[in-house]
């Protein structure tokens, strides 16, 4: 790890206050350990700046003096992004200010370090909607869900994160501040450069601020269904999408693995269909009448009876029956046997070929490993799976951590056989770099480090994630 000069260390502390900056070994090891523990970092200062204006004083100070950053929000990711390995860690946890709310604009613009859950009672309180909607929304932060353009359960109407932000302010590698904070929806003057920084991971600028886009509020109607296949399931939303069109909110895919696995780690928890059948879907309907929303659910469900694509159904009757439903789905990445012992991958593929890879790739994972069980779910709607290999529960030795390597470039060499993605929501990081590179056209990787080279030339922005230089 890099020894910070003394010039350097005294300039930031002058510039934070004495509120903005930690040298305490406890919180330089919260900030360089991320939640769920499977890696570790460290750094050797964390800096917390309270205004946008002490975060460019602060960044222009480390490009001077060649100190690299890693910008952090909740530090709730998952591809070793946001976890700082010997820079110093800039976080945006005292920027959670929400500056302005424009109802009649839909539009919210608030600072980079607030939890997507503040975003969300902000634009509840205007009665207003922001849809963004995710397991860690209550630490999960702006700054970084923009920065990984999170996906969540609502893409499949309202779009990924980089489809929600009108504007951002953003500070430079070079301590210059981009106030890009605009509430225009049409601005055709050249590069739309807020594009650039979602899901750039932080290698471009730290995001400070960001314009939010806000929609009507909606009724909600979920439904919990039982399909033989992953086939009926995908020939399910194509049903379900004909009757309901957009207002279809979410469409997850859930197998009966992933049910028996959360009810073996939350106590009382129900099924709310207990079937042997491999496959359950979570969908919601959105509209301004819960009457019509429910109508028109029933009316889908009922055309799916008779084509034989689902084998029983039930509708929510309550806004807690459906949190009930909904809160399945959300504990199973928390499961300590999904992500406990498994090895995970977040990929997508077209959502016509989602049955023929999982088919594909579970039967090439399990010629390597014969006992590999698998639970597979996610947002079918738009074609992300949440891909884990497991090991059986009754498994006399552990086999998958010595064969990680190999498992992670089958599920790779799969879904980019099936034209997939290997991200389709977590971001890249430091965890899919290398292997993004070998997949990508090489076109795409050098524009990209022209782009890092041109805005960042020091390198001195999160290194070495997403792209290496």
């Amino acid at each position: 790890m890099k020894q910070l000069s003394p010039d350097f260390l005294s300039a930031a502390k002058d510039i934070l206050g004495p509120k903005g900056w930690s040298e305490n070994p406890e919180d330089l090891e919260k900030v360089a350990s991320p939640w769920r523990g499977t890696y570790k970092g460290e750094t050797p200062f964390l800096a917390k700046p309270e205004t946008t204006e002490q975060t460019a004083a602060l960044v222009k100070l480390c490009n001077q003096h060649s100190v690299a950053i890693t910008p952090q929000g909740g530090n709730t990711g998952l591809v070793d992004a946001g976890t700082p390995h010997g820079e110093i860690c800039i976080s945006m946890q005292r920027m959670t200010a929400i500056r302005s709310v424009d109802a009649v604009n839909n539009s919210l613009v608030i600072e980079a370090g607030a939890p997507l859950v503040t975003a969300q009672q902000a634009a509840d309180e205007a009665k207003r909607l922001f849809p963004l909607s995710l397991g860690s929304e209550g630490t999960a932060t702006i700054g970084g869900l923009i920065s990984t353009n999170a996906g969540g359960v609502a893409v499949l109407r309202y779009g990924m994160m980089r489809d929600l932000i009108l504007g951002l302010e953003v500070v430079l590698p070079s301590g210059e501040i981009w106030n890009g904070l605009s509430g225009l929806r049409k601005n055709n003057t050249g590069y739309d450069l807020k594009h650039l920084f979602a899901g750039a991971e932080g290698t471009l600028g730290i995001i400070t601020a960001a314009t939010l886009k806000l929609f009507p509020k909606v009724q909600r109607v979920s439904a919990w269904v039982t399909c033989k296949s992953a086939e009926d399931v995908v020939a399910l939303l194509a049903l379900v999408r004909d009757h309901a069109g957009d207002t279809v909110t979410s469409f997850e895919i859930i197998p009966a693995n992933a049910i028996a696995m959360v009810q073996a780690d939350v106590p009382d928890t129900r099924d709310p269909l207990p079937s042997d059948l491999p496959w359950r879907v979570l969908m919601e309907v959105s509209m301004s009448r819960a009457a019509h929303a429910r109508e028109v659910i029933e009316e889908a469900l009922g055309a799916a009876y008779e084509a034989e694509l689902v084998k029983d159904a039930v509708i929510a009757e309550s806004v807690a029956q459906a949190e009930s439903f909904w809160h399945i789905r959300e504990t199973i990445p928390l499961s300590k046997r999904a992500y406990g012992t498994a090895l995970n991958q977040d990929i997508s593929v077209p959502v016509s070929r989602i049955p023929d890879f999982i088919d594909s790739c579970n039967a090439a994972i399990l010629e390597l490993i014969p006992k590999s069980e698998f639970v597979i779910f996610g947002h079918v709607g738009d074609g992300n799976l949440h891909y884990s290999v497991c090991e059986p529960a009754d498994a006399s030795e552990h086999v998958l951590a010595g064969q990680q390597s190999a498992v992670f470039r089958i599920i790779y060499d799969q879904v980019m056989a099936f034209d997939g993605s290997i991200s389709a929501e977590h971001g890249v990081g430091r965890l899919k770099r290398d292997e993004l590179e070998r997949i990508r056209p090489k076109a795409a990787t050098e524009t990209m480090r022209a782009i890092k080279r041109a805005i960042d030339p020091n390198n001195i922005m999160n290194p070495q994630r997403v792209i290496s230089t």
